[in-house]
């Protein structure tokens, strides 16, 4: 397998699938409940706990395994950043750099180098952790890594027992570090929490830290999740536990974690809360949003729990749910007082909201829905049925528009309308082959589409994917979308991590410069 970069130089540059209400208020948000008591809480447990504890043998080996952007001016100085989607809202990331000094990420290292002037670059201190590093933030000399650890603890749980049981719990560890000398790092904080690695976000001075915590049994009781903020420690009081009372695949906790980085003195806030595993988070200025995936009478749904964030502060606010799963982070976004999300569901279990989808209207199961929500997380407005039988590989919100791509033999990329709120619209479609899995904006009138190139079989109702292909697209026109121009690189088996990972793509348009890593198989 080879990996190379690509740098290309830019050039300068309906109707509705199913009927709306624009009256319709379709949910009142529900809210979170708390536990009275410890008591509660393992009663709760004990009902929806599938996998209560797993317990291990000690003499058994284990092996545990961590599974654009803007520049910015400092003097003469111009330096890129991670490409995030929310302008202030920071993105933790496995290379970061302050224009002076690059800091990467190697498995369990943390690498310093001196890459300004590059006469002078050099290697200029290394810092190793007890784990897997998962990323990193930079803010004005203070260096954030998170990384996954583990710590054991073996403990005899029965008399009739002649062997120890080994428990092995997840530990997530978030370390700050003064690199004003990066020839000597100094560690002014340490801070560990129960549970695996789930995602984060930097505001300001503070990073906020969601982590995941399965539920664990020891001698019978429910190990809670703790919080351990250098020599202060948290075990979480039972009663002050958000839980949600729906249908989960499984139940888990999350907490998530509020870190000063420039004052290690201030005392860390969190909360915890007790609902499925979380597929993704959209995270504005001011609030977290949690997507979970449930279900009810209605089929799938994806429940939203909605967290206000303002200078380190954490409130749970309220939650509600939509149809459908979210495919990832671009699927949600929040715009003028509304909150919008697009979903994909399966029209053999998906009961929609604004049209009358039976299974028995096609052969083909998958639509996708896009959704307005109010700030109290009920619906106002929607779209329901786009593209039957093909499944959805982007979604992108830009100001009043959605840009939806679906796929199953040519890419139909949809313009959708939200200014309306209550009743969206698809404004136009553009079909050509092959697909984007990430769409990025070039100017208020252009977009780029990164994703695969595809080509028609024959014989059969499929198509084969071929090389990556990127692809300038004119928007000007919202109802005849066209693209102007596209590249493709390599042909079957070349692949780039921007298709999975929007945090690898370079932009800069002052610059016409548009970067990404790409790899294929020989």
């Amino acid at each position: 397998m080879l990996g190379i970069p690509l740098l290309l130089i830019l050039p300068g540059m309906s109707n509705n699938a199913s009927s709306n209400n624009p009256n319709v208020n379709m949910q009142n948000h529900a809210v979170l409940k708390k536990f009275s008591s410890y008591e509660e809480l393992k009663n709760f447990l004990n009902k929806c706990m599938s996998s209560p504890w797993l317990p291990v043998d000690v003499e058994r080996f284990i092996t545990i395994t961590a599974t654009g952007i803007t520049t910015k001016s400092t003097t003469n100085i111009d330096y890129s950043k991670t490409n995030i989607q929310v302008e202030g809202v920071d993105e933790d990331d496995a290379v970061k750099t302050d224009g002076e000094y690059i800091y990467l990420t190697l498995g369990g290292r943390v690498l310093i180098i001196k890459a300004y002037p590059p006469n002078e670059a050099k290697l200029s201190a290394e810092i190793s952790v007890e784990g897997v590093v998962s990323g990193l933030f930079i803010n004005d000399k203070r260096l954030i890594i998170i990384y996954n650890g583990v710590y054991c603890l073996v403990k005899n749980t029965s008399e009739k027992k002649s062997k120890d049981i080994l428990f092995v719990e997840p530990s997530l560890s978030v370390l700050i570090y003064d690199v004003k000398n990066a020839e000597a790092p100094i560690l002014v904080r340490s801070t560990t929490i129960s549970g695996t690695y789930f995602n984060s976000r930097m505001i300001g001075d503070y990073v906020y830290v969601l982590a995941s915590s399965p539920i664990y049994l020891m001698d019978e009781e429910h190990i809670l999740p703790e919080i351990v903020d250098g020599k202060h420690s948290i075990r979480v009081d039972p009663t002050s536990i958000y839980y949600s009372n729906t249908s989960d695949f499984y139940k888990v906790f999350t907490v998530v974690v509020a870190i000063n980085v420039k004052d290690p003195s201030e005392p860390i806030t969190y909360e915890t809360f007790l609902f499925g595993y979380a597929s993704c988070i959209y995270v504005s200025l001011n609030n977290i949003y949690v997507a979970v995936p449930s279900h009810s009478e209605n089929g799938i749904t994806t429940e939203i729990h909605k967290i206000h964030i303002e200078g380190g502060k954490i409130e749970y606010e309220l939650s509600g749910s939509v149809p459908g799963l979210v495919l990832n982070q671009f699927s949600m976004d929040e715009y003028g007082g509304y909150f919008r999300i697009a979903t994909m569901a399966n029209q053999q279990v998906f009961k929609g909201l604004f049209s009358t989808i039976t299974s028995g209207e096609s052969e083909n199961p998958i639509v996708s829905n896009v959704y307005v929500l109010n700030m109290s997380l009920a619906i106002v407005g929607g779209i329901e049925g786009l593209a039957p039988g093909e499944r959805m590989y982007l979604a992108r919100f830009i100001g009043n528009r959605c840009y939806l791509v679906t796929f199953k033999k040519v890419d139909p990329l949809f313009v959708i309308d939200l200014g309306g709120l209550a009743n969206p619209k698809v404004l136009g479609k553009l079909k050509i082959p092959g697909y984007s899995d990430y769409l990025h904006p070039y100017d208020e009138n252009h977009l780029i589409g990164i994703g695969k190139w595809t080509v028609e079989t024959e014989e059969g109702d499929f198509t084969w994917y071929q090389g990556v292909k990127i692809s300038l697209f004119d928007v000007s026109d919202v109802e005849h979308p066209r693209g102007i121009d596209n590249i493709i690189i390599g042909d079957r088996g070349t692949d780039s991590p921007v298709l999975h990972n929007h945090k690898a793509l370079l932009f800069d348009k002052k610059l016409n410069l548009l970067a990404i890593p790409f790899y294929w198989l020989r």
